[in-house]
Order: C-alpha cells, then sequence, then structure tokens
C-alpha cells in the first residue's frame, strides 16, 4: 500500500501531513511497520518526522529513540527504503496522540512551515540525505540517553530537517541541519558536565 499525501500543496505544514497518515489508518493505535510499508520512498523523512514528534515528550524519548537510530544508520548507509527489526516494526502510537503532536509542533514550526517549498540543491542529494542519516543516529543518541534538556534542541533540529527532507526542500533542510548541529553540540555539553560533575562528586564522597 502507498500513501497518498497531498500532491497539489507541496508545502503542506507538519499537522496536515500528519492528518492524511492518521486518516490512512483508522485503527487507535498505528504501528511503525504499517507506517513504514505505506510510505514507500517517502518512509525515511515522514518516519523521522513521527518518531521525533513523540520523542519530544517526557518519558517518550527512549522509547521512539532506538528505531530513529536504526533508520539514522540506514539512511547513513546509503539504503534507499528504511527495514525495521520486527520487534521495533510492532512498537505503535496512539492516532489521538499523534494528532495532538502535530498540532502542538505546527505552532512552534509556523514560520518555518509558510516557508518551506520545493528547491533542489545538495541536502536532498544521496551525499546530504547521508549526512542526514548521521546526524539523526547521533540525535537518537541523545534522546537514549537521560539528561535535562538534552532531548528538545537536537529534536527541534532534527524535525525541521525532516521537514525540508519530505517537501524535497535544500534549504530548510540544511537550515535544519545547522540547528540539529548546535542542538547536538548544547545537548552533548549538558551530558559531558553531568558525567564530569558526577566524577566530582564521587571523588569528594569518597
Amino acid at each position: 500500500m502507498d500513501l497518498e499525501l497531498p500532491q497539489a500543496e507541496d508545502t503542506a505544514p507538519i499537522s496536515r501531513i500528519v492528518a492524511e497518515v492518521a486518516a490512512a489508518f483508522p485503527g487507535e493505535r498505528i504501528t511503525l511497520g504499517e507506517m513504514a510499508s505505506a510510505f514507500g520512498d517517502r518512509a525515511y523523512g515522514l518516519l523521522l518526522l513521527l518518531l521525533l514528534l513523540p520523542g519530544l515528550l517526557p518519558g517518550m524519548a527512549s522509547v521512539f529513540g532506538l528505531p530513529l537510530l536504526i533508520l539514522g544508520i540506514q539512511m547513513g548507509l546509503g539504503l534507499r527504503v528504511p527495514k525495521l527489526p520486527r520487534i521495533l516494526a510492532r512498537q505503535s502510537i496512539k492516532r489521538s496522540d499523534l494528532l495532538r503532536l502535530a498540532s502542538a509542533s505546527s505552532k512552534g514550526l509556523n514560520r518555518i512551515e509558510r516557508f518551506v517549498k520545493p528547491r533542489p540543491g545538495f541536502f536532498i542529494g544521496p551525499i546530504g540525505e547521508r549526512i542526514i542519516g548521521w546526524l539523526t543516529a547521533y540525535v537518537a543518541i541523545m534522546l537514549i540517553l537521560p539528561g535535562p534538556f538534552t532531548n528538545g534542541p537536537p529534536a527541534f533540529g532534527n524535525i525541521v530537517m525532516a521537514l525540508g527532507l519530505i517537501e524535497h526542500d535544500s534549504k530548510v533542510t540544511g537550515l535544519g541541519v545547522a540547528l540539529t548541529i548546535a542542538g547536538s553540540v548544547f545537548a552533548t555539553a549538558v551530558l559531558v558536565l553531568i558525567v564530569w560533575l558526577g566524577f566530582e562528586a564521587f571523588g569528594w564522597v569518597a
């Protein structure tokens, strides 16, 4: 089954993209495997987006971090269509949660979404997509590792990156790459600081 997303309006915002996805699956929950099968050759961008949205919820980041990591590595290696292991393909998200997250995210990305339109360039080519894949893998690690304020900044940049990828917009994808790198540097610095403080505290107690 190939999911029919709007073709007339290539600049559809996140809320509309997710609404189309939710409409394609009438059940209460949507599995990652169903989404991967439905999206076909557009699966990477759409799956990245749909995994990153719930990843912003407290306690949910680590759940969706692993499939995000697998997708990022596969994309970084140049695989054209993602292949999820069966145990991950069975993971699901409620349609109602997906729609709620899409609405909230669209408000924060409103200005960027209005700017998105199909634009060819480096970041929607094969090399650019591999860079996106490896950056996504690093963001996934940040989501999996516990730490305060380490999920939001890199995930936000990755969402912008995925949105540009879906809409074939190299400029917005490039902006997402820059935001992802900045957010990842911030998250890494926070984690390093936490580890350093932990060692200092351990040494003080010992």
